[in-house]
């Protein structure tokens, strides 16, 4: 590494670790399950698959600030913002199984005041800062299809176990605030 540059690798590891942090320190949902759905492993799957496929554009050396640099910080940023403040305002609900607890509360603070799924903004958002490091666009537009099919996936499976145990709550919730990219419904 010469002239000062700064490997997008670096970028990317910062981003994820902390992105990821909060989601490895947070106190996973404990107690007994209502309802589980364990197909929802198939969105996850695929969620991952997109976040790879991102990655096989390789990072380079950032040699310079450019509009492709300060979008991954941007979308880094608000991922790890979604990170912190959605795992936060969920607290012990956390599972990575699509699961309902006894405890399960409907939460409407935080980030789920904009959003019902901030955890999947913040991953959709994950995905974009990587990809703006230096994917090219063809890779960059793949992995994100692959990506949004896993979280339609995880979302719709949520959504409905969410409507089983609220009901009308949940309905009138999900109608008026968007999945997981504000104004988009």
């Amino acid at each position: 590494m010469h002239n000062g540059a700064v490997p997008g690798s670096v970028l990317v590891f910062v981003g994820v670790a902390v992105w990821l942090a909060p989601l490895l320190i947070a106190k996973h949902g404990a107690g007994s399950l209502v309802a589980v759905d364990r197909r929802a492993r198939w969105g996850l799957l695929l969620q991952v698959a997109g976040l790879g496929m991102m990655s096989l554009g390789g990072f380079g050396a950032v040699t310079k600030i450019s509009w492709r640099i300060l979008a991954a910080v941007i979308f880094l940023g608000l991922a790890a913002l979604l990170s912190w403040t959605a795992t936060r305002a969920l607290g012990r609900q956390l599972r990575i199984d699509a699961a309902i607890g006894e405890e399960h509360e409907l939460v409407h603070h935080g980030p789920y005041r904009v959003i019902r799924h901030p955890i999947y903004g913040s991953m959709l958002c994950l995905l974009w800062g990587i990809g703006f490091i230096g994917t090219p666009l063809w890779i960059f537009l793949a992995a994100t299809a692959v990506f949004v099919a896993g979280t339609e996936i995880r979302v719709r499976i949520e959504d409905r176990l969410l409507a089983d145990r609220f009901g009308e709550d949940f309905r009138q919730y999900q109608r008026s605030k968007p999945a997981y990219v504000p104004l988009i419904r």
